[in-house]
Order: structure tokens, then C-alpha cells, then sequence
């Protein structure tokens, strides 16, 4: 998995609550198991027009914005059904980096197996956050992951919280089988202790 350590870039600003799985992914793109590919995908109801037409007015078909790696959401992103398909479709379109007030709790944890930083801020925090990121390609934000710090382009600093195991497992660039293999020593140790003193099983 890539490793998540700074990141410096344009954020998009998405200021609408209650985004769900269905709306970053809609349900036909569901098909695939590859994880690339879905990034013109992402958003699409949103994104483009019935006859497939790109939509001017959404947000990441704007020109400050198409290159956008952070997103600046309104609360409880990631809502809805668990398809781990939207981080994908947010990690293959460009995006490391979604701040919010809140997130579900499956969207939440698949981000950090595939590579995405999720922040969780005051709506303060997010009010200054969506200021900064009106203000188009000019203003791009920093992020910090090990010293847990996001930066505007003004010099503001907003200092966040992170569980200590997933800050690190970013860090090293490890999902589960990573930090799985990380330990084939105490599991091999184990299996070994068990054959000697169970044999039968």
C-alpha cells in the first residue's frame, strides 16, 4: 500500500452533508474488483449530464479543480451502503485526503486500507477549511500526517486526532496483510508451539 506521510495540494470543496457511497460510486460501477479505473466514475450522477456531457457546475469539473487530492466535505461522508469501491473511486481519481466532521464508521476504516487519510475536524474548523478551498488553485492546503497537522494557505494551523495504530500503519504504507506479515515470526513461533503440543490437530 502507499505510504501516506505529507501531502500539499488543491482541496475541493464539497460542502454537502450526508454524501453516501451511492452518490461517490453509483451501484453500476460495482462490477469490477480491480481498484483502478474508477476514478471517471467518481461523483458521476453529480459529475456529468444524462447524455453524458460533463456538468460545469460541479465542483471537481471546474479548472481549479481537476487535479483536486483533497476533499473538504460536509458531514457524515461516506454514508450508506459498504462498497469499498469508493475509496477506490476517490484513491484512483486523486484524492489521499477527505476532512470532514464526521464519516460512517465502514468508510472511515476502508480508507485507511487504501491509502486515504480521513480527518475529522470541528465545523469551526471545517467553516475555515471551506473558505480556504473556495478560494480555488491558488489557495492548496498541507497536510502532516505524523505531526497531525493540516495548514491553509494563509499559514493557519488546525492540529486533528488520529488512532495511534492507523496513524502508523499510514505511515508505513500497511493494510491488513501488511501488518499481518508484520508479525509471521510470533505466527510461526505459535503454529510451531502447536504442532509440538497438540500434534492431532
Amino acid at each position: 500500500m502507499e505510504k501516506f506521510e505529507k501531502l500539499t495540494g488543491v482541496a475541493a470543496p464539497l460542502p454537502i452533508i450526508n454524501i453516501d457511497t451511492d452518490m461517490i460510486i453509483p451501484k453500476q460501477y460495482l462490477k469490477t474488483i480491480k481498484r483502478t479505473g474508477l476514478g471517471t466514475a467518481l461523483f458521476s450522477e453529480m459529475r456529468y449530464n444524462e447524455d453524458g456531457s460533463e456538468n460545469p457546475d460541479f465542483v471537481l469539473n471546474k479548472p481549479a479543480y481537476r487535479e483536486a487530492t483533497i476533499l473538504v466535505a460536509g458531514d457524515n461522508f461516506g454514508c450508506g451502503s459498504s462498497r469499498e469501491h469508493a475509496p477506490w473511486a476517490l484513491k484512483d481519481f486523486g484524492v489521499r485526503c477527505v476532512i470532514s466532521t464526521s464519516f460512517a464508521d465502514i468508510f472511515y476504516n476502508n480508507c485507511f486500507k487504501n491509502s486515504i487519510l480521513p480527518i475529522v475536524v470541528t465545523p469551526e474548523q471545517l467553516e475555515a477549511l471551506m473558505d480556504d478551498a473556495e478560494r480555488g488553485s491558488n489557495a492548496t492546503i498541507s497536510i502532516d500526517l505524523e505531526a497531525q497537522t493540516i495548514k491553509g494557505p494563509d499559514g493557519g494551523t488546525i492540529e486533528f486526532d488520529i488512532d495511534p495504530a492507523r496513524k502508523n500503519a499510514l505511515l508505513e504504507g500497511l493494510d491488513d496483510i501488511g501488518l499481518t506479515m508484520g508479525k509471521v515470526e510470533k505466527i510461526s513461533g505459535f503454529e510451531a508451539g502447536m504442532a509440538e503440543n497438540r500434534p492431532w490437530i
